[in-house]
């Protein structure tokens, strides 16, 4: 079965519009490993816009859940990142006036940062993914910058799904790159505006091992329940 990984930014979004402590995300991600979800995703943002530097120690330290901290490749955040010691990292690009993030990384501008930071992060023996485009060239790159893993980015898949346009190009970008990057040995993941139908799809590219999904479990949760849309998710990647 492949993993699900649960972004959980959203919830910490909710608790900051009231400035207080409820919903709290600490809570949410002890919720969600009793309830049987693989990871758990946070972003620590350069603007602390959602999961503040306090949340991030403490879903850390909670026993037994594996964490996937997404941080930019700003220093701050990377040494923030080698004190919070999360099982995983996701290095993401980020844009301060981005409502979300908008694409991959730019991995040909920003090789040798980025190689550095890799280096960094596997001598603690952390597993490091990079968040890329569904393109062979960015696929070679990683490979040669050291990544464990990469997340192919499936906002524009998911877009052409969600509109009933035709996915079927970019449905091949994404099965070419799953599958180079496994030829050479990368773990291939993905995530971006997922929800139930274009994960469906994609569930069926048998390179792809682990699913990082967050605003459709957050926002679908209000009507269902979270652990409704967990088990309808666990049944789609099963």
């Amino acid at each position: 079965m492949k993993r699900l990984g649960v972004n959980i930014d959203h919830v910490a979004t909710l608790r900051n519009a009231r400035g207080e402590y409820h919903p709290d995300p600490y809570y949410a991600a002890k919720f969600l490993k009793k309830i049987g979800v693989d990871s758990i995703t946070i972003h620590l943002r350069e603007d602390r816009r959602h999961i503040k530097d306090l949340d991030a120690k403490k879903i850390c330290s909670i026993k037994g859940l594996l964490v996937n901290l997404e941080i930019s490749t700003r220093n701050e955040i990377v040494k923030n990142a080698l004190k919070i010691k999360p099982n995983y990292i996701c290095i993401v690009p980020e844009n301060r006036k981005e409502i979300t993030t908008e694409g991959g990384l730019d991995l040909k501008k920003n090789k040798k940062k980025i190689k550095k930071i890799v280096e960094l992060f596997k001598d603690k023996r952390i597993r490091t993914s990079l968040f890329i485009n569904p393109s062979l060239k960015d696929i070679k790159i990683a490979n040669e910058i050291g990544a464990d893993c990469v997340e192919i980015h499936t906002g524009k898949f998911a877009n052409l799904v969600k509109s009933r346009k035709n996915f079927q190009n970019e449905l091949k970008r994404i099965k070419k790159s799953s599958k180079f990057g496994n030829v050479i040995g990368l773990e291939i993941h993905a995530g971006h505006g997922l929800n139930y139908e274009a994960t469906k799809i994609l569930s069926r590219v048998d390179e792809i091992k682990e699913f990082n999904i967050g605003h459709f479990i957050i926002g679908e949760s209000v009507f269902f329940g979270i652990r409704k849309v967990i088990i309808n998710f666990k049944k789609i990647l099963s």
